[in-house]
């Protein structure tokens, strides 16, 4: 049944939204956490990586349903800011802290983004339970 198609599709979008959010939560809640130790690298950046998955065998035709699944969450690279801090913890010999490489801007427009797509599947699957309560009441 196509009905099934589309609510296996918003729920697997439901859940990679929902890691994606986490994630970009866990960037903002460490943008200011440095290294414990002198010359300790700093929270990473974490990305996520989207890829489809086709769930075999699901309908009466027999074909596949593509959904998009979490691939990977990984780290950003790229050097870290320095900031001069001689009496910083995790300030080296020179007295130079990095800063994470995490930007507020990026992960607020990444939060935006995900917070859209977020609501798009919800609005798929009341759409498809309300059609499926109209078919349920019509069968009666």
């Amino acid at each position: 049944m196509d009905l099934d198609r589309a609510l296996r599709v918003s729920a697997a979008g439901l859940q990679a939204q929902s890691t994606r959010l986490r994630v970009v939560a866990e960037n903002l809640a460490n943008r200011d956490s440095t290294g414990s130790s002198p010359g300790a690298d700093p929270y990473r950046r974490k990305t996520v990586t989207f890829g489809a998955h086709v769930e075999r065998g699901l309908g009466a035709g027999g074909g596949g349903v593509a959904t998009v699944k979490v691939s990977r969450v990984g780290t950003a690279p790229g050097a870290f800011e320095e900031t001069y801090d001689p009496a910083h913890p995790a300030a080296d010999a020179r007295g130079y802290v990095k800063r994470p490489n995490v930007n507020s801007l990026v992960e607020m427009m990444d939060m935006r983004e995900a917070q859209r797509s977020y609501s798009a599947n919800v609005s798929v699957l009341e759409v498809t339970r309300g059609m499926l309560t109209r078919i349920i009441e019509t069968l009666r």
